[in-house]
């Protein structure tokens, strides 16, 4: 059985208004999850409301029962990745074993510049993303105070107490496509393969990439989790459809080549069901409309069944 879920962009616009409703929308209609971005501003245009990551997520714990939720992802610049590993411990006991760590390097300048945090170049962030996945595994599944010595970042007989309630503490996703860098740190440290905006071609090809580093890693295929997020567009009809396209000045046949979902329920069925075919366990789907929630009800009525036992 695949999951299907939604993914917000924290940036564009959500506020306490809107994430409340989401997330009502998300458990009422039976998407399996809703994964948000942790940026506080787009890389261009105005600025719109942005909601705190990890207070979003902690009131996602306390007012949902089923779904699960995380970041998409985190990026190392923002916090220690000691207060990471506290704040998700507590938001995972909080909601009784739901969320998911995504993890990542961060890429958008703009964001770092306009609050005074420090942007380094690639190489040092993806130094500091993988020293902070070696001190977050440490923290959340060493039942002993640890030591850890990096080039970044240091703990000292540092323990996180209370301890985890899930075994191991929340898992770990890492999302990206990056055949040298990105795939091979998924394959060493991540519960979870996150690809983004990939079509089925390319999925195909990073999806034997990843499965060749699991196999150098001497961790089998399967002891991962394999999830896309990807932008759908989704429409009762197609006139609806043709009229939402032409509107955003959109080719749909353009958009699926570039990985994105569009179409009716019958061709959103078919794109998800060649992605399941070729591997994929979860679906991450971009909802960007926040406010249209009349769409994200019917996605769900009319594709949500198609694929449930």
């Amino acid at each position: 059985m695949v999951d299907i879920g939604i993914m917000i962009e924290g940036q564009d616009g959500l506020n306490w208004q809107r994430w409340q409703r989401l997330l009502r929308t998300a458990e009422d209609c039976g998407y399996q999850c809703v994964f948000r971005s942790d940026h506080f501003t787009n890389p261009e245009g105005e600025d719109k409301d942005s909601l705190e990551l990890w207070i979003s997520l902690a009131y996602a714990a306390s007012h949902t029962s089923r779904i699960e939720f995380g970041p998409l992802v985190a990026p190392v610049t923002f916090r220690h990745p000691s207060m990471n590993a506290r704040y998700a411990a507590a938001v995972d006991d909080l909601s009784g074993g739901r969320l998911v760590l995504g993890m990542g390097a961060g890429w958008q300048g703009r964001e770092h510049e306009k609050f005074g945090i420090a942007f380094y170049d690639f190489s040092r962030r993806y130094e500091m993303l993988e020293e902070a996945l070696e001190l977050t595994r440490l923290l959340l599944r060493s039942d002993a105070p640890s030591d850890f010595q990096g080039a970044h970042y240091q703990l000292a007989d540092a323990i996180l107490l209370p301890r985890p309630a899930r075994a191991g503490g929340p898992p770990i996703l890492i999302g990206g496509n990056g055949p040298k860098k990105t795939l091979p740190l998924a394959a060493k440290y991540a519960d979870e393969w996150n690809a983004v905006y990939l079509n089925l071609a390319a999925y195909r090809e990073r999806r034997a990439l990843m499965e060749g580093y699991m196999r150098e890693q001497g961790r089998a295929a399967d002891a991962i989790k394999y999830s896309l997020m990807t932008r759908v567009i989704y429409r009762s009809t197609q006139a609806q459809l043709d009229s939402f396209l032409a509107a955003q000045g959109m080719d749909g046949a353009n958009l699926r080549e570039r990985g994105l979902i569009v179409g009716t329920a019958a061709e959103v069925v078919d794109q998800l069901g060649a992605l399941i075919e070729a591997g994929v366990e979860r679906f991450m789907l971009q909802w960007v409309e926040l406010d249209d929630i009349e769409n994200l009800e019917l996605l769900a009525r009319d594709v949500l069944p198609q694929f449930s036992d």
